[in-house]
Order: structure tokens, then C-alpha cells, then sequence
């Protein structure tokens, strides 16, 4: 393989294009085709699922795009070493793995002060579940990860960034505000339907945790339905389906509107950890652990 195999492979997974590669490169498109052809071959795997509608990376294509794209920046930083200018846009891409609670609640800050700092960067974000993301930077498909749980896996690093609450949430019905009023304890969840996050979300993971020391085991839980989105179950709480154990982030708005009730947990609340997770054995480019010093400043002790 040659560098300019690579140089056109990560370009089509960034683009999802051969024909916006082709221009990029000012080279035709049979030609960048020609390049992957002949990479598949001499790799014996196909790394790109082709469409008429579009391009995406096969799996064997996800395992080698961070170390392609690695090859790439190197041949970039050694050509910029004797020049003044900076590498191009698109070669500072960062890949970051997120679950749904940071990807909503947090990217969105840190990747504007990010842009604010360092104006020549590009993300590309993995909106997956913890489980999901902590199988990302194992695998060394990302390089950076944010989840809302801590699952032992062998390489990672969890740091801790947010504080954030876990409660009840239920239809805003006559029998949950007369509960509400009432207070604790919470021994009537026991004959509660619960609507909760897929299994490999955090939440979830984190959800039965809390259900758990409150005395409720996993197997007495009526788990009526399980969505893969905070906003699906939501509204499952608010339509009567059953009630959850969600984000105090993502459940605030449709409290404030009265749509849903609130309940804490206990008396103080329960809380988890919303961390930063990344790979101990991976090598870390330098745009990244400039976003990692970053994310550390704003979520200083953790307790934003």
C-alpha cells in the first residue's frame, strides 16, 4: 500500500464521496477508485459498502480509518515542520463517540469553545449508547468518548466530568401529584410500569442501580417498553405508558411545561457520573488532547 491509497481512503470515509474526493485530490474518479480497489485488494477485505445513494465504511473499513487517518496526518505534519501554514481543514478532523445525555447536553458547549480556540477543526460525532461508546475507543474507533455510565473494559480510562441527576419521572395525573404530595417513601414504584432506555444505555444501567438500593430488584421491575432514545421514553411518561428513571438534563423542559412529574430518588438525590473516556493504549493526536486539556478545564471537579 502507498500513501496515497490511504490519503484517498480517508478522504471517501470523511466525504462518504469518491467523486468530492476525486476534486479534492484533483485527480479523476476512476482513479480514486482504482486506489481503493487496489487497497482492498492487497488488505483481502472491502472497505467501503457502496450505493447508489451513498458510502459508508464497512466494518474492516471502520477497524484501520483511525490509524489510515494517523498516516495521513503524519505525512501532513512532517510537509508542515518547514512551512508556516497550518494543515488543511479537513485533515483536524477529531472523532468523538458520545452517548445521548452528553451528546446533547454537553458536546454542544465544548465543541463551541473548541471552534472558538482552534477554528480549523472538524468533528465527526458516533451518537451511540455507553456500551457503544466504550466498544469505540476500545476498538479505536474514536478518539475521544463521553458516556453516562462506567463499564470495566480493559484500556479505558474513565474521567469523571459531570454531576448528574437521576429521577423519577410520571404522567402529570391526579394519583402522581397526590404521590407527590404524600413524598417518602417510594414503596409504591413496586407496582409501577416503567418505560426505560435499550439495554446498553447508561442510563438504564444506571436507573436499575438506583432502583436497586431503593430495594427494588431488577427482576421485579414491569418494564413495559424500551427505547433507544431519552425523548422517546419521555414521552412514553407523558402519554401514561409507564413511568421512568431519566436525566434530570432531559427531562427539565417537559417539567417546567407541566407535561410530567418529578421525584427524587432520595432525599439528597442520586446522582452519576457523566465522564470522559479514552484509551490507554492508543495513541492520542495532538488536536485531541488539546479538546481533552479543554473539557477538563470546563468540567473542572466534576460539579458543573
Amino acid at each position: 500500500m502507498n500513501l496515497k491509497q490511504i490519503e484517498a481512503f480517508v478522504k471517501i470515509a470523511n466525504n462518504n464521496s469518491f467523486s468530492r474526493t476525486a476534486k479534492e485530490l484533483y485527480l479523476t474518479q476512476p482513479t480514486v477508485s482504482a486506489y481503493i480497489t487496489s487497497l482492498e485488494a492487497e488488505l483481502g477485505t472491502q472497505l467501503f459498502a457502496r450505493t447508489t445513494k451513498a458510502v459508508q465504511l464497512t466494518e474492516d473499513g471502520k477497524k484501520i480509518y483511525l490509524y489510515a487517518r494517523e498516516m495521513v496526518e503524519l505525512s501532513y505534519a512532517i510537509k508542515n515542520m518547514f512551512r508556516d501554514t497550518e494543515q488543511d481543514d479537513a485533515e483536524r478532523e477529531i472523532i468523538i463517540a458520545a452517548s445521548t445525555i452528553p451528546t446533547h447536553y454537553l458536546l454542544p458547549r465544548i465543541l463551541a469553545e473548541y471552534s472558538k480556540r482552534y477554528p480549523r477543526s472538524r468533528f465527526r460525532v458516533i451518537d451511540s449508547d455507553s456500551a457503544g461508546v466504550i466498544e469505540d475507543i476500545a476498538n479505536h474507533k474514536a478518539d475521544v468518548g463521553f458516556v453516562g455510565t462506567v463499564i470495566n473494559r480493559s484500556h479505558c480510562e474513565y474521567i469523571p466530568l459531570f454531576d448528574d441527576e437521576l429521577i423519577i419521572t410520571t404522567p402529570n395525573t391526579g394519583k402522581y401529584r397526590a404521590l407527590r404530595d404524600r413524598g417518602q417513601p417510594l414503596d409504591w414504584l413496586a407496582e409501577e410500569n416503567f418505560v426505560l432506555r435499550e439495554d446498553g444505555s447508561g442510563t438504564r444501567r444506571e436507573a436499575i442501580r438506583s432502583l436497586k438500593e431503593l430495594g427494588l430488584e431488577p427482576e421485579r421491575l414491569k418494564v413495559v417498553a424500551s427505547f433507544a432514545n431519552t425523548d422517546a421514553v419521555l414521552m412514553s411518561v407523558k402519554e401514561g405508558v409507564g413511568i421512568s428513571v431519566v436525566s434530570r438534563l432531559a427531562a427539565q423542559e417537559k417539567i417546567d411545561r407541566g407535561e410530567i412529574l418529578d421525584f427524587k430518588l432520595s432525599a439528597k438525590g442520586s446522582f452519576r457520573k457523566i465522564c470522559m473516556v479514552l484509551s490507554t493504549v492508543h495513541p492520542i493526536s495532538e488536536p485531541t488532547q488539546k479538546l481533552i486539556e479543554l473539557v477538563k478545564k470546563l468540567y473542572a471537579g466534576g460539579k458543573n
